[in-house]
């Protein structure tokens, strides 16, 4: 017989015992937290999420909820202000599915362009179609991604888009995402991930790869 096989001496029985019971203990303890805080949250209607920060996952964390949301049989609608010309592999996945919306601002990355009316044209033209998203009670998730650059290079101005938010369909969900969202974003949002890069492979001379970073 193995020593694993062995059977347990009788003070190793009622430790085992007594770890179980302990444990057992503070699952209970949890389970009427988590109990506690779903019985709380009764209220039903769509929410705002900003997904913002240094580190890397940002549009990546959006674009899996998207896919959560068609998975349910709902539709929804993407809107890239930045990442719209690259060759970007969620993109290219999620085009492929049923009840997906999907619009390009198509300028690319302003500090690129180095054209500032050149930006603002290309922000003219797919904002209302960003807006009108908004407005269709059809797309159960909106995302809007990189949208904070628009705010940060001054293309689209936080009121505007508060006020597009304001407006949307009750159950509708948003989905905002982007480096510095302003304080204003983040206090209106519902639900905020400031996503903190610790490292990446990118700063240590790492060449940036399609399948990891577009």
């Amino acid at each position: 017989m193995s020593q694993q096989e062995s059977p347990l001496t009788p003070e190793q029985q009622a430790q085992q015992d007594k770890d179980n019971q302990r444990h057992k203990e503070k699952m209970a303890r949890h389970k009427a937290k988590v109990d506690a805080a779903i019985e709380r949250a009764q209220e039903e209607r769509g929410v705002v999420i900003v997904l913002t920060g240094t580190g890397k996952g940002k549009s990546s964390s959006g674009f899996g909820t998207v896919i959560r949301t068609l998975g349910h049989g709902y539709q929804a609608g993407i809107v890239q202000f930045i990442k719209g010309t690259w060759d970007c592999g969620e993109a290219n996945i999620l085009q492929q599915l049923d009840g997906l919306q999907h619009e390009v601002m198509g300028s690319g990355f302003t500090w690129e362009t180095q054209d500032k009316e050149r930006d603002q044209r290309a922000l003219d033209a797919v904002w209302p179609k960003a807006k009108a998203m908004l407005e269709n009670p059809d797309l159960r998730t909106v995302m809007f991604d990189e949208v904070t650059y628009m705010l940060a290079y001054k293309l689209l101005d936080w009121e505007t888009l508060k006020a597009a938010l304001d407006n949307r369909p009750p159950h509708q969900n948003v989905i905002l995402t982007g480096r510095g969202a302003p304080s204003a974003m983040r206090d209106y949002a519902d639900t905020v991930t400031d996503m903190k890069m610790e490292k990446h492979a990118f700063k240590a001379g790492v060449k940036a790869q399609a399948g990891i970073e577009w």
